[in-house]
């Protein structure tokens, strides 16, 4: 398993001035939680499945299986 940064530089760059904007909070909610501080619970789990590979929600981060 290998989590690395979308290879986009825009997406990454548009992501991480949200991210400064919310306060860490992913940009792509609406609710300010601790599920919610980047990287959210949603891609923690993701990344706990081994049959995941893929982006989380916000396109910044990508889990691949090898």
């Amino acid at each position: 398993m290998k989590i690395r940064e979308n290879e986009n530089k825009e997406i990454v760059k548009m992501v991480r001035e949200g991210l400064a904007q919310t306060g860490g909070y992913c940009p792509c909610r609406t609710e300010r939680t601790e599920e919610n501080r980047c990287m959210c619970e949603e891609f923690k789990k993701q990344i706990a499945d081994p049959g995941f590979e893929g982006y989380c929600h916000c396109l910044l981060y990508y889990k691949s299986r090898d």
